[in-house]
């Protein structure tokens, strides 16, 4: 059963526009390749940050939404986990 998740992925601003690309179809395509399907790509672009992350004041972020079946969440966050460039995320499982 597949449910509906959103990711919230904060950026390094320091990643140049092909590698932010780069970085977000790598995503994509683990979302595609573990059985979900993406429905939306929110590019909120570079904001200021509340507080410093590791020592910048600017970030920039990116809303995934998919809809997946719970073990593609684990799979995707592990891939962030690992991957340069990603300084913060969140995911949270939408309302039916």
């Amino acid at each position: 059963m597949a449910n509906n998740y959103e990711t919230l992925v904060l950026l390094s601003p320091e990643l140049a526009e092909e590698n932010r690309k780069e970085l977000l179809e790598t995503l994509t395509t683990i979302v595609d390749r573990e059985g979900g399907k993406m429905v939306e790509t929110d590019d909120w672009g570079m904001r200021q940050l509340a507080y410093p992350v590791q020592k910048q004041t600017r970030g920039y972020y990116v809303r995934l939404v998919y809809t997946a079946p719970g073990a593609l969440v684990a799979e995707l966050e592990r891939n962030i986990r690992i991957t340069d460039g990603i300084f913060k995320f969140m995911t949270v499982k939408l309302a039916a």
